[in-house]
């Protein structure tokens, strides 16, 4: 099956200026930096009690999303990508691109009692390609279609010549791996993971030009598909984007925030550019994830305003009966400064407020039969364009109204 990643990506490089795509990509690789944590907190949990979902919940939701259809890119580990990719073969008769990261450093080792996400970055891989793409060492040549040939790579600038010399190294030589066995890649840089490793104001000027450095002598063959990173805000965005219009800037999400910080954040991205938004922790923490997705999915396609997206959202979570992490006047508050033009290179993010949950039958996690199949209907949606902003809540209301009977 055409993959839709494929089909956008290809309409993007023939007209970077006029072409209208946005991908959506979920990023459940947390079990590779959160451990335990990982899957996010499970609907059975009480007040005081911090319970987390299982790894297979964690995985049976991966299955529902990718049954969804309205992501381009899922995610995942290595041990799941085999699971799901290759001995479920879930992604075979989908327009969804399975991927799994493909390196782990240091700064991504979030272990309870650890220091070492403050600690400076260093690389390491867990997954070989190998595993990856076959699910054991050494694939032959017919195995290598079996798992995901795509893979995230993350590298971590600390402006320290000893410490990025050795993480751009070690990018080379996987760029020389993935090129041999016609394995591809997108390409996360992260913002420097200790503090006084470059002055807040220009982490920005520094992100952008270490990107633009470290891709400068990268041919075709051996460049990412597109880029992960923070938005750091309109100014630095439109500098990327304006250098090469084919180096596709994705954003990624951080930490969960509001409903309107992660809504805001893919529209004011993709205002100034950005083409790609993979969202992890934001789309994990959601009270309800095939819901939030389809949110996420109207405004990368430019059908509704992020602001009538929430309201909309917490329309659904009471059709639902979903109760909400905070009431609506709460989650439309914006916890990140990085909207203004120039931005600082600072994103601000707080946790959800404790709240109880409600029973396991009702946890939001997924919705019923009626509520996938519509997501995935390919009835015509009517012209957004010319309603208002109460006519586009009423719509999607009444939406989830005719889903829940």
């Amino acid at each position: 099956m055409m993959k839709s990643l494929d089909a956008k990506l290809a309409r993007i490089h023939a007209d970077p200026h006029g072409a209208k795509d946005f991908i959506l990509a979920d990023a459940k690789d947390a079990d590779m930096a959160l451990a335990i944590g990982a899957p996010g907190r499970s609907p059975e949990a009480h007040a005081g009690e911090t319970r987390y979902r299982s790894l297979q919940e964690f995985r049976d939701i991966i299955e529902q999303i990718v049954e969804q259809g309205l992501v381009d890119i899922m995610l995942m580990s290595a041990s799941t990508n085999e699971v799901l990719t290759i001995r479920k073969r879930i992604f075979d008769n989908s327009h969804v691109t399975p991927a799994a990261r493909a390196n782990d450093t240091t700064d991504i080792h979030i272990i309870r009692g650890s220091r070492y996400p403050v600690s400076p970055s260093l690389p390491f891989r867990t997954a070989t390609l190998d595993h990856i793409q076959c699910g054991h060492l050494d694939c032959s040549p017919e195995e290598r279609s079996l798992g995901a040939d795509l893979g995230l790579y993350s590298i971590t600038f600390n402006n320290d010549p000893v410490l990025d010399r050795e993480a751009l190294e070690e990018y080379k030589q996987f760029r020389l791996e993935a090129e041999r066995k016609n394995f591809r890649h997108f390409l996360e840089v992260f913002d420097p993971n200790r503090p006084e490793a470059v002055e807040a104001s220009k982490v920005p000027e520094f992100i952008n030009d270490a990107i633009v450095r470290t891709l400068g002598g990268v041919t075709s063959k051996g460049r990412p598909l597109f880029l992960k990173m923070v938005y750091h805000g309109p100014k630095a965005m439109e500098e990327l984007v304006h250098y090469d219009p084919h180096l596709v800037v994705g954003i990624l999400g951080g930490s969960a925030g509001t409903t309107y910080d992660a809504f805001k954040l893919l529209s004011e991205a993709k205002k100034y550019g950005a083409r790609v938004a993979l969202f992890g922790r934001k789309i994990n923490h959601a009270e309800n994830q095939l819901a939030f997705i389809y949110f996420l999915r109207l405004i990368a396609d430019g059908e509704i305003s992020a602001e009538e997206a929430v309201r909309a959202y917490h329309g659904v979570l009471q059709e639902l009966n979903v109760r909400p992490h905070r009431s609506l006047e709460d989650d439309m508050v914006l916890q990140t400064n990085i909207m203004s033009y120039g931005g600082n290179g600072k994103t601000v993010s707080f946790p959800p407020r404790p709240v109880a949950t409600t029973p396991a039958t009702s946890n939001g996690q997924t919705c019923r039969c009626q509520c996938q199949a519509e997501a995935r209907s390919p009835e015509k949606e009517p012209d957004f364009s010319r309603m208002t902003p109460a006519e586009k809540v009423a719509y999607h209301k009444a939406r989830w109204d005719r889903i829940l009977g």
